[in-house]
C-alpha cells in the first residue's frame, strides 16, 4: 500500500494553446521506485449524457511516486486498476488517491519498451471478476486473463494465468500493448510491429495489427479475414477509443514524419511501412489526424465530452480533438505542454466527468521529472458555448 499525504498543488499556466505536434522514442528501464503518494478527489457523479460538450478544468495530482503506470481499467465505483510496467504490479487506485497493491504478474520481462502493459476488465467483471492483461515475456507479447479473488486481490502467478492470445512478436520497442473491450463485447488488442516493418502488411503475422478476439482468444465473429486480425498496416498503435456513435479510433506512433489517429474500418490497411501520414495512396486508408513526430509520440487515447484526448510522450503534451458528427476531427488544441513530462495513458472515468492520465518519465531520457511518475486528474465541465459540432 502506498504512503498517503496531501499534495493539493494546482498547475499554473496549464492553458489551452493551438497546436502542431507528434513522435516516437525508446524507453529504457530505470531506478527503483519511491512509494506512491496521493491527493483526494471527489466521488463520482451522475454519468454524462452522450453528445454533451465538456471543457477541461483545472488539473490536479492524484498519485505520485509510481513506476511507469501503463494501463488503467476503471471499476464501476470510480476506482481503477492500474498496471506498472517495470515492477509488473497491479494496484487499485481509489478516487481519493489511496493506492493498494493487489498483486504481481509472473513471467513479465520489462526490457526496452516491454513489460506489464495494458489492462481491461471483462464486461461481466461484476460477476466473473476476470482481468485481462498484456505483457512481454522473454519470448513474445501475450494476453492472459486472471480471475481476481473475492476480496479483489489478484494472484498473477503462472498457474492462475489463462492464455488468450500468445505469439505476438516482441521487440526492443513497438510492442503496442493497449487492451479494451468494445461496445460489441469483444476484446481489442493493439499489437506493434516490433521494429520489423514489412510484417505489418502480412495478414498472417499478428504484429502491426489491431486484433479483435473473444474472451477466450478465438477470432471474433465477423472479423474480415477469419483470423484475429481486424486491421493491418500499423507501426506502434497504443491508443483505442470509441465515440458515442460506436466509431473506433486508434492512435499510433509514426517513425520520422507523422503520428496518426485513424478511424478504423474492418479489414482496413493503414499503410505502414509503405505510407506514413496522409498520402492519399490507393489501397491504404489515410488517418483522420496527424502531427509531426518531433512534437507528439502519441500513446493513450480516450473519448470524453465531445472530444478525443490523446497523450504525447516525446511531445510532453495532451492533445484535444473535437469529434464532428461525421466522425472527422476538428482543429486540435494542446493542454499542458512541457508541464508533466511524457504522457502515456489517457482514460475517462465511468461517469464521463473527468480524465485520468499517467506519466512515463521514469523510463524517459534524463528528464528532470524522471523517477516520479504520477496520475493526474483533469475534471470536465459543461461548455458555456459549443465551439464545434459533436457526435449525436
Amino acid at each position: 500500500m502506498g504512503r498517503v499525504r496531501s499534495l493539493t498543488r494546482s498547475v499554473a499556466g496549464a492553458a489551452l494553446v493551438l497546436v502542431v505536434a507528434a513522435g516516437c522514442s525508446a524507453e529504457p528501464p530505470s531506478p527503483p521506485p519511491a512509494p506512491p503518494t496521493a491527493t483526494p478527489e471527489a466521488a463520482p457523479s451522475a454519468p454524462v449524457t452522450p453528445g454533451t460538450v465538456l471543457n477541461p478544468g483545472e488539473p490536479r495530482e492524484l498519485v505520485t511516486g509510481m513506476e511507469v503506470p501503463w494501463g488503467i481499467a476503471f471499476l464501476p465505483d470510480g476506482s481503477a486498476l492500474v498496471t506498472q510496467r517495470i515492477p509488473a504490479t497491479i494496484s487499485r487506485v481509489d478516487p481519493d488517491g489511496r493506492v493498494t497493491e493487489l498483486g504481481r504478474v509472473e513471467g513479465v520481462t520489462p526490457t526496452g519498451e516491454g513489460g506489464l502493459l495494458g489492462i481491461a476488465l471483462s464486461p461481466g467483471y461484476a460477476t466473473d471478476r476476470t482481468v485481462f492483461v498484456m505483457f512481454t515475456t522473454s519470448d513474445d507479447n501475450r494476453v492472459v486473463k486472471i480471475v481476481a479473488d473475492p476480496d479483489g486481490t489478484i494472484d498473477g502467478s503462472r498457474g492462475n494465468q489463462q492464455e488468450v492470445v500468445t505469439g505476438i512478436t516482441k521487440g526492443g520497442n513497438h510492442d503496442g500493448g493497449r487492451l479494451a473491450f468494445g461496445p460489441d463485447g469483444y476484446l481489442y488488442i493493439t499489437a506493434g510491429e516490433a521494429g520489423r516493418g514489412d510484417p505489418a502488411q502480412d495478414r498472417d503475422d499478428l504484429g502491426g495489427k489491431i486484433l479483435r478476439v473473444t474472451a477466450d482468444g478465438a477470432p471474433a465473429p465477423g472479423n474480415p479475414f477469419g483470423t484475429p486480425v481486424y486491421t493491418l498496416g500499423h507501426r506502434n498503435p497504443q491508443g483505442l477509443a470509441w465515440d458515442p456513435s460506436g466509431r473506433l479510433y486508434a492512435a499510433e506512433f509514426g517513425q520520422n514524419n507523422l503520428d496518426e489517429i485513424n478511424l478504423l474500418q474492418p479489414g482496413g490497411n493503414y499503410g505502414w511501412p509503405e505510407v506514413e501520414g496522409q498520402e492519399g495512396r490507393d489501397g491504404f486508408l489515410d488517418p483522420v489526424a496527424q502531427q509531426p513526430v518531433r512534437n507528439a509520440s502519441w500513446s493513450g487515447l480516450t473519448y470524453a465530452g465531445g472530444s478525443l484526448y490523446v497523450g504525447a510522450l516525446r511531445g510532453e503534451r495532451l492533445f484535444r480533438y473535437p469529434v464532428n458528427a461525421d466522425g472527422s476531427l476538428g482543429e486540435p488544441q494542446v493542454l499542458f505542454e512541457d508541464v508533466y513530462g511524457r504522457i502515456r495513458t489517457v482514460a475517462t472515468t465511468p461517469d464521463g466527468r473527468a480524465i485520468w492520465f499517467t506519466t512515463s518519465n521514469r523510463d524517459g531520457r534524463g528528464d528532470p521529472r524522471d523517477g516520479d511518475d504520477r496520475i493526474i486528474v483533469l475534471p470536465l465541465s459543461r461548455a458555456q458555448h459549443h465551439p464545434f459540432t459533436v457526435s449525436p
